[in-house]
C-alpha cells in the first residue's frame, strides 16, 4: 500500500509512519507533505497513492482548499484534534478519521475500512464528503481554554489567555510569552495549544509562532511577498509570515475570517 501523509507538524507526521510500519500491512509512505502547496505540487506530478493521511489544519490553511486546486481520487483518512461528535457526519464510503493523539487500535480500525472499501470496487467521491465535513465542522460549537496551567517547580502556575502575548515552539513543546515579558515553558505542543486557542484571536504565523490579535503593533511586506510581524513584546527572531498565509492572515487581522 503506498500512502502519502499529509501533515505540518514533523513528529506527528514520524509517528503515524512508525505506526503505519509497525503494523501488519505492507505500506510505503511515498512522501511526507506539510502544506496545501506542497500536496498541489507533489498531486500534479505523481501518479495517486492507494492512501492519504491528511491532517485538516495545515501552515498555509486548511487542506480543504486543495480539492480546488488538483483532482484527489484516492481514499482519504483525516487526522484531526475535533471532538467525535462532530466528525460523525462525514463518516460515510472510505473516507474516516483519526483523533489526534492517534492510537494504533484506531489506525488498524480506519486501514481495515479502507480495505473493505477498495474491495467493493466502488469510486470515492471525496469532493461529497468534503462538503459534509466543512459542513460539520462548521456547525459544531467549539469551546475555547480561557486560561492554562503552567508548570513552575512544585506549583501550577494560572495564564490568563488574555495576556499572552505569542507562542514559539522549543524542541517537542512550546514557551508562552505574555504581555508582561514573562514565560512559561508548557509541556503541550505548538499544534496543541493552537487547538485550544480560539482562532479570532490567535493565528498560527509560521511552524513557530502563534501571535496573538491583540499583541500585533505593525506589519512589514518583506520580499516574496512575505510579511514580518512586529509585537508589543520582544521576540528571539522576526516573525515571518509566508507569501501562501499572507492574504489569510490580513484577512484574519481584520476579521473577515
Amino acid at each position: 500500500m503506498k500512502v502519502i501523509i499529509v501533515e505540518d507538524e514533523y513528529f506527528t507526521a514520524k509517528r503515524l509512519e512508525s505506526l503505519l510500519k509497525e503494523g501488519d500491512r505492507e505500506v510505503e509512505v511515498l512522501a511526507i507533505l506539510q502544506s496545501v502547496e506542497e500536496c498541489e505540487e507533489w498531486w500534479q506530478s505523481n501518479d495517486e497513492p492507494d492512501l492519504a493521511f491528511m491532517d485538516i489544519h495545515l501552515a498555509d490553511g486548511e487542506v480543504f482548499s486543495l480539492f480546488e486546486r488538483v483532482e484527489v481520487t484516492c481514499p482519504i483518512i483525516f487526522t484531526t484534534a475535533y471532538e467525535e461528535y462532530a466528525l460523525k457526519a462525514f463518516e460515510v464510503n472510505s473516507i474516516d478519521y483519526l483523533l489526534k493523539p492517534i492510537k494504533a487500535s484506531d489506525l488498524e480500525r480506519a486501514l481495515g475500512k479502507v480495505e473493505r472499501f477498495s474491495r467493493g470496487g466502488e469510486k470515492v467521491d471525496n469532493q461529497a464528503v468534503v462538503s459534509q465535513l466543512m459542513a460539520a465542522l462548521g456547525s459544531s460549537p467549539m469551546s475555547y481554554k480561557s486560561h492554562f496551567l503552567a508548570p513552575f517547580r512544585d506549583k501550577l502556575l494560572p495564564i490568563s489567555v488574555d495576556k499572552i502575548a505569542y507562542i514559539r515552539s522549543e524542541n517537542k513543546a512550546c514557551v508562552v510569552v505574555t504581555t508582561d515579558k514573562k514565560e512559561y515553558a508548557m509541556d503541550l505542543s505548538l499544534e496543541k495549544m493552537g487547538e485550544e486557542l480560539n482562532p479570532k484571536l490567535f493565528f498560527r504565523a509560521n511552524r513557530q509562532y502563534i501571535v496573538a490579535h491583540s499583541a500585533i503593533v505593525s506589519m512589514s511586506v518583506w520580499f516574496g511577498g512575505k510579511l514580518t510581524v512586529s509585537l508589543s513584546v520582544p521576540t528571539p527572531e522576526a516573525i515571518i509570515v509566508s507569501k501562501a498565509k499572507n492574504r489569510e492572515f490580513r484577512e484574519w487581522y481584520q476579521g473577515m475570517l
